[in-house]
């Protein structure tokens, strides 16, 4: 099969080649890759920052991934020939606490990804792509929509009428807005930039907030919600800004 190999570490090192298709074994599915989106860590794997120790070479990068069922080995009983399924980060960590090697499990290094013809899943850690979505559109959900997704409701337990700040534009935080509107909940993004701002509204936003041309960000999300602050925040900066979080969440809020 052709595939994107990552021979060393560095962009000019993914080359495409080819290599052996691979063949399913007891409980797992050959996928025959649609299409793949593409995360922060995919491109930190090839640059060489992400785990550069469990990264193996030659490598077969990319986790997130949708594809067609096209062989499935022994035992298999969740998925059939044709059917559509995407991948999931973590394979192995399927409920519950993660156990402490999780990270030996996950797709697009150290376990092959989806930058190629085929993929192995195991029918267990596959999960059946939306018949209402291209393969493109359901290859954007495994990491962006289900860490929005978590943020949201296993943790935020966000409730219609409640509010949610998202920052930033980016998967997350996109998902994050459409998911949380979805819900029944008024959204607040935040962005360096106006047209990013507009964006999101488009999909679903009230309002937001410049942080560049508004420093203080914080204080204008608190007159947004009354003084009060949202009921939830997806704090996707992190660093000093956590400060203004806090104040622009309210008593009793939650921060993702």
């Amino acid at each position: 099969m052709k595939a994107w190999l990552l021979k060393d570490f560095g962009l000019d090192n993914l080359v495409q080649g080819e290599t052996e298709t691979p063949v399913p074994r007891a409980g797992e599915l050959l996928v025959k890759v649609g299409a793949v989106s593409l995360n922060f860590r995919d491109k930190a794997i090839v640059d060489g920052i992400y785990e550069p120790h469990m990264v193996p070479k030659p490598l077969i990068p990319v986790s997130d991934a949708a594809g067609t069922v096209v062989a499935v080995g022994e035992g298999v009983s969740r998925f059939a020939i044709g059917d559509r399924v995407n991948s999931h980060l973590y394979s192995r960590w399927l409920d519950g606490m993660p156990g402490p090697d999780e990270p030996n499990y996950c797709f697009g290094s150290p376990l092959p990804g989806g930058l190629a013809q085929y993929m192995i899943i195991h029918e267990d850690s596959a999960v059946r792509a939306p018949d209402n979505m291209s393969d493109e559109e359901a290859a954007t959900l495994p990491i962006a929509a289900l860490t929005a997704w978590y943020a949201l409701v296993d943790y935020g337990q966000i409730e219609a009428g409640q509010t949610v700040l998202v920052q930033g534009s980016g998967g997350v935080s996109v998902f994050a807005a459409q998911i949380a509107t979805a819900l029944g909940a008024k959204v607040i993004v935040t962005s360096s930039r106006d047209d990013n701002l507009e964006a999101v509204k488009k999909l679903g936003a009230v309002a937001g907030v410049n942080y560049r041309t508004t420093p203080e960000w914080a204080e204008e999300v608190l007159k947004l919600t009354d003084g009060k602050g949202v009921d939830l925040l997806l704090d996707v900066a992190g660093g000093d800004g956590i400060n203004q979080s806090i104040a622009a969440t309210k008593a009793g809020g939650r921060i993702a």
